[in-house]
């Protein structure tokens, strides 16, 4: 009777969703030294790597992909005619470029790096209506963001400040555009979108009584 072997003591495999069975065969496919024979045995291991995936063994780019992992099973380490182009070891093991993460700890969180971005976008557009515009709906967009913060109110004039510290004095709301709107309509329109309470739940409920 042959010893149990554990799967800790055997050699790791290297795409384990296809078994054991899979890998063994590779292997026995490197270990043939007649070229010929050794096609015909990656075609045929190529043939049982679909057949476990039978609905997309037959499309084209999934042929490729078996393909692709027949070398990295083999380790890169077999000569074998491929319908593809063989994969790069090199470019495979490549390591990704790290993303790009803000790091920065905004003065005024309440409003978001959202807002920072479309400020360093205002700034650099020209001088005409549009920006105006734009201007004007960063404002308002930053005094809604400060709404969400404090439920109260403010005044314009916070906003107006805010805005000019955070675009380096670049950026000013034009005085044909102002006042901004009311706080009073920025909460409601947060109100029908769900972000406050709803108007059943704000308006007490009228009971029924008998008149005499």
């Amino acid at each position: 009777m042959e010893t149990l072997q554990y799967n800790t003591k055997r050699t790791q495999l290297i795409i384990p969703e296809y078994g054991r069975h899979i890998h063994k065969m590779i292997s026995l496919a490197k270990a043939e030294t007649d070229r010929e024979e050794r096609n015909k045995k990656a075609k045929a291991i190529i043939g049982v790597m679909g057949n476990l995936n039978p609905h997309l063994r037959d499309v084209p780019d999934f042929q490729h992909k078996l393909w692709d992992q027949f070398f990295i099973m083999a380790e890169f380490d077999i000569d074998v005619e491929s319908p593809f182009e063989r994969p790069q070891k090199e470019l495979l093991e490549m390591k990704p470029e790290k993303l790009a993460y803000p790091q920065n700890h905004p003065k005024y969180r309440f409003y978001g790096s959202n807002i920072k971005r479309m400020i360093d976008v205002a700034i650099q557009w020209d001088e005409g209506e549009l920006k105006d515009v734009l201007v004007f709906t960063i404002a308002n967009h930053m005094k809604k963001n400060f709404l969400s913060w404090n439920k109260d109110t403010v005044e314009d004039v916070v906003i107006l400040a805010h805005l000019e510290e955070l675009s380096e004095g670049k950026l000013k709301v034009a005085a044909s555009q102002l006042p901004l709107s009311e706080s009073s309509d920025l909460l409601k329109f947060k109100n029908k979108n769900g972000n406050g309470p709803s108007s059943n739940q704000s308006k007490p409920r009228k009971r029924n009584r008998k008149r005499y």
